[in-house]
């Protein structure tokens, strides 16, 4: 019989899923478990996890997900219920750095599909869509990240090359990328001057250092220098001085997809707390037959069940068409917090268990800052959704 707390058993019905999505999930999971769980432990020690995973991913449709068929991508009867659910069948490795490493195509692509020229996307959509070459996006700096439209990195016109000088920082798949978007000030100051351009990660001048962290540990996070490095003109992305449009679109995907995995983490700590609960004894009864504890399993199970609904809700509002900035910010707000809740309590029911490398709990624990950090922190959310509300 399967556990009401279970991964499973904790994820609310959607009206909005099909046999196809359900076939997916199918799909995905078998991935995860046959590619992932049993080594997960290790990539996350040593640090890395193997490149040829992203064309493994390709091969069952993964990486091409909601991408252009002609490209390479699968995008034929796919939505956003199909990207919620690689997004939390990933998550049950319970490793963020796995979800954000496989899977940083997902922030560094959109920008070529959306606004780059038939060349531009000729030419490297269908490598990565192969899994054959890595592309990250480049935005935050520095001197800042969530105050896009003061972004300091310059890409100056000369003789139809664009110089690029200046410094991104905190950039995962940095190190291992082929290909780096990269948000550039081409303009006067503000968020009227600024572009994208598709910078190839080998041209002259460009150097990368890695850059050690709390958590995801397995994802390549790197600084990334820019020396008068020599950009043809053709890289360009969309229409120069016009980049900050789409700088907001790839963030609004990004929090989405964070917030669903932000949800499918907690579950996965309220899953591995109600197992240690059952079998653990204490004071002659299980764990779980104190009130406290089942108390706090009530209150995490209260978090998750609310998160799931707004997710479902700004899912369905995506799939219709509409673009809901404040419901996409709070959503992502309470998706984290969610998490560091339900990694709070279940560290604490897990006690000293918990506090071991090589669990779940303590993986997830150590990775709730860079979900509420992280696409928009808690503040700029907060204060961005506020904006929306024209009060």
């Amino acid at each position: 019989m399967t556990s009401p707390l279970s991964f499973d058993a904790t994820r609310l019905p959607s009206p909005h899923l099909t046999d196809s999505h359900e076939a997916w999930r199918k799909t995905v999971r078998g991935f995860v478990e046959r590619e992932i769980m049993p080594y997960v432990n290790e990539w996350d020690e040593t640090g890395a996890f193997p490149r040829e995973l992203h064309k493994k991913a390709a091969d069952i449709g993964l990486i091409g997900l909601g991408f252009p068929e002609r490209y390479g991508g699968h995008s034929e009867d796919v939505d956003i219920f199909h990207s919620l659910i690689a997004n939390e069948e990933l998550a049950r490795a319970g490793a963020g750095g796995l979800c954000a490493g496989l899977m940083t195509h997902g922030i560094g692509l959109p920008p070529i599909i959306t606004l780059g020229s038939d060349a531009l996307k000729t030419r490297i959509a269908p490598g990565v869509l192969s899994g054959e070459k890595l592309i990250a996006l480049c935005i935050t700096e520095p001197s800042g990240g969530s105050d896009v439209a003061n972004l300091k990195a310059k890409a100056v016109r000369k003789s139809g090359d664009y110089i690029v000088n200046g410094e991104k920082t905190f950039i995962t798949t940095g190190c291992r990328a082929d290909y780096l978007t990269v948000a550039v000030r081409t303009g006067g100051e503000g968020a009227g001057g600024l572009s994208f351009l598709l910078i190839e990660a080998d041209r002259p001048g460009v150097s990368r250092a890695p850059l050690k962290k709390m958590g995801w540990w397995m994802s390549d996070t790197a600084s990334i220098h820019f020396d008068n490095v020599s950009v043809p003109a053709d890289n360009l992305i969309g229409q120069e001085n016009a980049g900050f449009a789409g700088i907001v679109a790839n963030f609004n995907m990004e929090r989405l997809a964070m917030a669903a995995q932000a949800i499918a983490f907690a579950r996965v700590c309220i899953e591995d707390a109600a197992d240690w609960a059952r079998d653990r004894q204490t004071f002659a009864k299980a764990l779980s037959k104190h009130q406290v504890i089942r108390h706090k399993f009530a209150e995490m199970l209260r978090m998750t069940n609310a998160s799931q609904a707004y997710l479902n809700h700004c899912a369905w509002l995506v799939k219709t068409g509409e673009s809901p900035i404040a419901d996409l910010s709070l959503l992502k707000v309470q998706a984290t917090r969610t998490m560091e809740f339900c990694a709070r309590e279940a560290m604490q029911i897990l006690g000293g268990a918990g506090f071991m490398r090589g669990c779940r709990v303590e993986r997830i624990y150590r990775e709730v800052r860079v979900m509420a950090i992280g696409g928009g922190s808690e503040e700029i959310m907060n204060d961005l959704a506020a904006r929306q509300l024209d009060l």
